[in-house]
């Protein structure tokens, strides 16, 4: 009988993390119990819990948006991608007269980089899946600067979700390390770095 985990073996965190550097998913995977947590984790949360407040009470102009209902923590599930996950903010709302849903995730940086525009592609599809309305954008909201950037939930994103969700599945199965990163200065601040033997 299939277990749950082998139904939902990721979470949109491990496609962030993969994305970002795929040592960290191939550690979170043979090594689950020696992952720290750092400030940066524990800061990141409080952020989290902060944001929300502050959420309720501001419009949704920040979004481009007049009116719409707020839901937050959604809980989300995909067999057909094998993931699960929780998305901080999701936004109903009416466009042009077309019922839509618009995901928001927060996060504690500057920059829309690319592991957060894939993680925010994965809530965008298994919302797609839940709710049965159709997802075009979503926001990352960066909540040092305050503010909300807009992506686009295009084929060519979503093509990229699927190639890296096949490549971690292959990962997982062989259970073979993959390549260092070669943007060395994500490295430096790295919780798995002493682990890793080919980096400085």
């Amino acid at each position: 009988m299939e277990t749950e985990w082998e139904k939902y073996p990721w979470r949109v965190t491990d496609l962030k993390q993969y994305v970002y550097c795929p040592r960290i998913l191939y550690y979170h995977m043979c090594l689950p119990r020696v992952r720290p947590t750092t400030y940066k984790m524990r800061a990141s949360v409080e952020a989290h819990v902060a944001e929300q407040s502050r959420e309720v009470r501001r419009s949704l102009h920040a979004y481009g948006i007049e009116e719409g209902e707020r839901h937050f923590n959604v809980p989300l599930s995909s067999e057909r991608l094998g993931m699960t996950g929780e998305v901080d903010l999701v936004i109903e709302t009416t466009v042009k007269g077309e019922p839509q849903i618009i995901p928001v995730d927060y996060k504690l940086s500057k920059k829309a980089g690319k592991h957060f525009r894939l993680q925010l592609t994965a809530y965008a599809v298994m919302l797609e899946e839940a709710w049965g309305l159709p997802v075009r954008r979503g926001f990352l909201y960066l909540m040092p600067l305050r503010r909300a950037e807009a992506v686009p939930i295009t084929a060519r994103q979503r093509t990229a979700l699927n190639e890296a969700l096949a490549v971690m599945r292959a990962m997982l199965l062989k259970e073979q390390m993959p390549p260092a990163t070669r943007q060395r200065a994500k490295c430096v601040g790295c919780e798995f770095r002493r682990f890793c033997n080919d980096v400085l």
